[in-house]
């Protein structure tokens, strides 16, 4: 049995906190980030793995920060873990917290690096139209995710699939990859491999501007972008979120760009000529809405156009 501190913090880090404590290890502490104020009452809120953890009465650590924090430091090399646990943490490990575990830090990475290093990887895959992502398992070094890989599993990504449900199913082969990669290492079965930094990608933070959609592009990058981030756009003024969308194989050479072609099951014409169906939209001030139930609600011709703009000059 290892002695374990597991550092982690949103939804995508439960599982593999969950796995660890049902496969019998040891943890001794849980590092999450500090609850954060919500909601108009600006009640403090604590993170997922904070709520799971006071559920198996976990003892749950929150500093601030990390950096040049003796306290944790010391509280560290007192509890001193076989191996620290990282998964989604969001705070960077200092030099001398790295080099406290026996068997070193171990990261859980939604990717197969060297591929979308960095913040947003789960995102960017689909932003890049990607077929396959998977998990990585790594150990840590100073770089941003850059250290030695251990552990890669392969998942495939589906035509229409969204960034969440993408998260969900890698969040749950994280946790699966693991517990794989701790008992590989109990018995010495992992050789690390180094990352061709060559064949490294970054997946930058994602901004609200890049949710921004112009109907004057592929259909392809912009139903990428509905399932990637969430895209929109302005009809008759006004600010038309996109959740979810079909790619067509239906083209139309008539009409222009941003043409709203079939007001029954909502289908727009892109740049290249080839269509999307909308299958979930928010208007302006509305409720999140399947398209049928939009269009039930709402008077949609054909020949309507979005626009990348509200049309106000500015």
């Amino acid at each position: 049995m290892f002695n374990i501190v597991f550092m982690g913090t949103p939804d995508f880090a439960v599982p593999s906190l969950k796995a660890l404590v049902e496969s019998g290890e040891n943890i001794s502490a849980v590092f999450t980030q500090p609850d954060k104020p919500k909601g108009r009452g600006y009640k403090l809120i604590p993170t997922p793995i904070k709520a799971y953890s006071e559920t198996k009465n976990l003892n749950v650590v929150q500093p601030t920060s990390l950096k040049n924090n003796d306290e944790i430091y010391n509280l560290l090399k007192e509890i001193n873990p076989s191996l620290i646990v990282v998964v989604a943490y969001g705070q960077i490990l200092p030099k001398r917290i790295l080099e406290i575990p026996q068997y070193g830090c171990i990261n859980i990475h939604a990717s197969l690096l060297p591929k979308y290093r960095g913040a947003a990887p789960i995102q960017w895959s689909i932003l890049n139209g990607e077929k396959t992502t998977g998990i990585t398992s790594m150990l840590m070094a100073e770089g941003l995710d850059t250290g030695d890989m251990l552990l890669k599993e392969e998942l495939k990504i589906g035509e229409n699939e969204t960034s969440s449900e993408l998260h969900d199913r890698l969040s749950i082969l994280g946790s699966e990859v693991l517990i794989k990669t701790v008992e590989k290492l109990k018995n010495d079965e992992i050789i690390p491999q180094k990352q061709d930094d060559s064949k490294s990608t970054y997946a930058s933070m994602i901004t609200k501007e890049m949710s921004s959609i112009d109907f004057n592009d592929t259909a392809e990058k912009i139903h990428n972008t509905i399932r990637g981030i969430t895209g929109y756009t302005y009809l008759n003024g006004k600010r038309f979120k996109m959740l979810r969308s079909n790619l067509l194989k239906i083209e139309d050479k008539n009409n222009n760009a941003g043409t709203i072609i079939d007001n029954k099951n909502f289908v727009v014409v892109c740049g290249d000529k080839k269509c999307i169906q909308l299958l979930e939209v928010q208007a302006e001030g509305g409720k999140k809405l399947t398209a049928t139930d939009f269009l039930r609600g709402n008077k949609i011709d054909i020949g309507m156009k979005f626009e990348k703009t509200n049309g106000e000059i500015k």
